[in-house]
């Protein structure tokens, strides 16, 4: 089971160091469990991920240690949003405004099979989804 919860990332977003941490945190902890966790940097919100792909990768790696896959930079709306965001916004409950993406660190949690369980705001922190993350895992509560 792959449970993936996809996000854009950020390193000049103010919710930068504690999503990094948190996600990093939940990866470690779930890894062996079947939990996988998905990055896709984007530059459409203040212009607040300018770095290329391996800048932007370095920076998650080194300053956070990132072991979980972060992907090219994509588009998550407008006319040259990636399918994967197409079908995300397609699959999941509408954000503040709309299907969107409001901001960086938009978080989905998607099953094994690949539906789409909850969307989550970016304020939303990575640790208070843990509980989501254990129930589709079929672990019980700490």
């Amino acid at each position: 089971m792959f449970l993936r919860p996809a996000f854009t990332s950020s390193p000049s977003s103010g919710l930068t160091k504690g999503n990094y941490t948190q996600l990093t945190e939940l990866h470690t902890k779930y890894k062996e469990k079947g939990f996988e966790i998905l990055a896709f940097p984007c530059n459409q919100f203040a212009n607040q991920e300018p770095g290329n792909n391996d800048e932007i990768k370095e920076f998650a790696c080194t300053r956070f240690k990132a072991e979980f896959p972060i992907f090219g930079k994509i588009n998550v709306n407008g006319k040259n949003t990636a399918p994967i965001y197409n079908f995300l916004k397609a699959n999941s409950k509408a954000g503040v405004l709309g299907s969107r993406i409001n901001w960086n660190f938009t978080k989905f949690l998607v099953d094994g099979d690949g539906h789409v369980k909850n969307r989550y705001s970016p304020q939303t922190s990575p640790l208070q989804i843990e509980n989501d993350i254990k129930s589709l895992l079929g672990l019980s509560e700490l």
